[in-house]
């Protein structure tokens, strides 16, 4: 149903649509509710879309959604939910089943890591090892030369003390790591390292080095910062740097499918697995110039994100990685999945958020403020399951040629669905 507004906030809704400010600025003391009301009407008459009756039904908290994640807040973008598994996971976290809740507009993911997850299930799950590499920033620095910026790394060697101090002021659960510096001629990137606890950590670290900066390199150096973040951090970009390094979690998962179950449950054979994945992922990727040696972590990893209020913009690192799958004598495959460059949260950001707080509640992942990171930790080990359960699932598609069939059946809409 359409927006009723009062005579006033009509004709508000009218200014604004005519206004060259465009819509940050309802009427003054409006709730977000109302003023998100206001925004949408002013929208409709200054694009000609009609109602936006949709994206104005949502039960986001209003006010917590427009002040701390979406300004000139209009309401919601709504993505189907369903649920993967029971997927068993062995991990230091989580020794279990887990369903994971999955959000999406494709058809067949679902269903498709759904078959994933039954084959590593029955397989007696997927054994997963995560390490905390830590939350990166890098500041990008200009000195006049050579010595210049000799001097300066010494100077970092000699306060490396008085760096750390200063960086975890700024947060009880911040513990800066290390400080790895790389020069370009005059400039000079320093990639601060943090440990972050239960969070992504990007907010974090960029508040500590900005203090670092600004209240110590910048003054006792004299050299300038020119910005926070140089692009060596590397945030939101694929990039050698991370995968070599890590970057958030570094996430190991692997299972062993016995010979009935890869014919029973993936209808495949573990010869064909291991072909279509040095030929696609491995030799494909390489041709191609690629730092994802896999198939679709993407796909498993945005629609894990999107559910759990995770930052969807980290998916062009998480998607970096490596599947593999070795071929044994007794006619079982050893599949694994290797994610060097995994930034997740268990809390901030997104994870507030209700629909995205219950996905995670389902999964068990909740922060416990006596044991910090271990929550994140399980999602990790969760995540690095349900990839690899994607992983199974799309290469023995591509082994039965059932990928296509499958699309055809469950992933085509009707407008698409016509005959030539």
């Amino acid at each position: 149903m359409a927006d009723r507004l009062s005579p006033e906030l009509e004709a508000a809704a009218a200014e604004m649509a005519g206004s060259e400010r465009g819509f940050h600025r309802p009427p003054p003391g409006l709730d977000a509710a109302a003023g998100a009301a206001v925004r949408r009407r002013a929208l409709e008459l200054a694009s000609g879309s009609g109602p936006l009756e949709a994206i104005g039904g949502y039960t986001l908290d209003d006010d917590r959604a427009s002040s701390q994640h979406c300004e000139n807040f209009i309401g919601a973008a709504q993505v189907p939910m369903g649920v993967a598994g029971p997927l068993l996971v062995r991990g230091s976290e989580i020794d279990g089943t887990v369903s994971v809740p999955m959000a999406t507009t494709e058809g067949a993911l679902l269903a498709s890591v759904n078959r994933g997850c039954r084959a590593i299930t029955a397989a007696g799950g997927a054994t997963v090892f995560v390490e905390d590499v830590g939350m990166t920033r890098a500041p990008v620095f200009r000195t006049t030369g050579i010595e210049a910026t000799r001097r300066l790394l010494e100077w970092l060697e000699t306060n490396e003390e008085r760096i750390r101090a200063k960086a975890q002021q700024t947060s009880r659960y911040l513990e800066l790591l290390d400080v790895r510096p790389s020069v370009v001629g005059s400039t000079v990137f320093l990639r601060f390292r943090f440990a972050t606890g239960d969070a992504m950590g990007m907010n974090m670290v960029t508040i500590a080095c900005d203090r670092v900066v600004s209240e110590l390199i910048e003054p006792e150096t004299g050299v300038e910062c020119v910005a926070l973040s140089g692009n060596y951090c590397v945030d939101k970009k694929p990039s050698a740097v991370n995968y070599q390094l890590g970057r958030g979690k570094r996430i190991h998962a692997e299972v062993v499918l016995d010979e009935p179950t890869l014919r029973k449950v993936l209808k495949s054979n573990a010869e064909a697995l291991q072909d279509v994945a040095y030929r696609k992922n491995l030799l494909g990727s390489v041709a191609a110039g690629a730092l994802a040696f896999n198939a679709q972590f993407a796909n498993v990893l945005a629609a894990v994100f999107v559910a759990c209020g995770q930052d969807v913009a980290h998916v062009v690192e998480g998607a970096m990685g490596v599947a593999s799958f070795e071929a044994r004598d007794d006619g079982s495959v050893y599949a694994s999945v290797y994610m060097p460059d995994c930034p997740l949260a268990a809390i901030g950001g997104g994870t507030g958020l209700d629909t995205q707080r219950e996905a995670l509640a389902v999964m068990g992942v909740r922060a416990d403020p006596d044991r910090p990171g271990t929550a994140v930790r399980r999602l990790a080990e969760i995540v690095g399951a349900v990839v690899l359960a994607g992983e199974l699932s799309l290469t023995a598609a591509f082994t039965s040629r059932d990928l296509a069939r499958a699309h055809e059946r469950l992933g085509r809409s009707s407008a698409a669905n016509t005959d030539d």
